[in-house]
Parts: C-alpha cells; sequence; structure tokens
C-alpha cells in the first residue's frame, strides 16, 4: 500500500474548484471537491490505474477521469502525488502542472 500525498498545486486546485462551485451552490461545491478527493483512495492499492497522460506520453505520469476532471499523479516506489486536478473544457498545454512541490 503507498501513501497519497496531495502537492500544493492540486490543494489548491481543489479550492479554486470550491470556490467557482461554491457560487451556485455551496453544497455542490462540497460534495465536488470530497468526491475528487475520496476518489484517489483507490490508489493506494492501485497506483498505476489510471492511464497515462496522452500530453506527456510517459508512465511518469498518469491520471484518473472523475466526471469532468482530471486528477494527474506521479507513482513511486512508496507513494502517489497528486499533482493537479484539472477541469476538462481548460486547456492542459496552458498549464505548468508538471513542475510542482
Amino acid at each position: 500500500m503507498v501513501k497519497i500525498i496531495w502537492t500544493d498545486n492540486a490543494l489548491r486546485d481543489l479550492e479554486e474548484i470550491a470556490a467557482f462551485i461554491e457560487k451556485d451552490s455551496p453544497h455542490y461545491a462540497r460534495v465536488t471537491v470530497r468526491g475528487l478527493y475520496k476518489y484517489t483512495k483507490i490508489l493506494k492499492d492501485q497506483p498505476k490505474l489510471g492511464r497515462m497522460v496522452p500530453e506527456v506520453g510517459s508512465e511518469d505520469f498518469r491520471e484518473l477521469i472523475r466526471g469532468n476532471y482530471r486528477i494527474i499523479y506521479k507513482p513511486s516506489a512508496d507513494s502517489v502525488y497528486i499533482v493537479t486536478v484539472h477541469h476538462s473544457s481548460r486547456n492542459i498545454s496552458e498549464r505548468s502542472i508538471f513542475e510542482y512541490k
């Protein structure tokens, strides 16, 4: 079993998602963010479950799809780093998602 580590960038993404949705529905904002967070727990036992990120073409970065969101992560021997949570309607090439801390 590996450890799930949320990067600062990914946590910021969740905050921005919540703030955007909260304008219309505070309840749905909580449900969405909680769902995204919980969905990553599947990676504890199956860290390579998701597909390779097409824009990268390397097994170094993988993604899970949850609704309109791409949860992009980097598996390692004992951890999975959640790099970003990206809404699929946005252009991912405009973001520096692979530079994370």
